[in-house]
């Protein structure tokens, strides 16, 4: 099993649609072979003084059944489609691809 976090920077106003493109492919995603998971998040504030809070920043957490499946996911032409439509709403994504230790 692997998971991957995306981290997403949004352009400044553009968290709600770029969240709203997630949700036109996220049900698509989740019913792909091998998709254990596969939702976004948003930071919230919690008061703890180590927390980092980046309000224009969405999390894409991910856990696939294993690097062929999640390569497989990559190739689907929605997901090119996507990427494409992503373009216009972000300013940069770090991934973190993960295995258990």
């Amino acid at each position: 099993m692997i998971y991957g976090v995306v981290s997403v920077r949004v352009k400044p106003g553009k968290r709600e649609e770029y969240l709203a493109l997630f949700k036109t492919i996220a049900g698509k995603v989740r019913a792909e072979k091998g998709c254990l998971q596969y939702i976004s998040a948003v930071d919230f504030k919690v008061g703890l003084p180590i927390q980092v809070f980046e309000e224009n920043v969405v999390t894409i957490l991910e856990k696939w059944e294993s690097l062929e499946a999640l390569q497989s996911h990559l190739a689907a032409p929605y997901m090119a489609d996507f990427f494409k439509k992503e373009a216009a709403l972000v300013e940069g994504n770090v991934l973190k691809m993960l295995q258990e230790a």
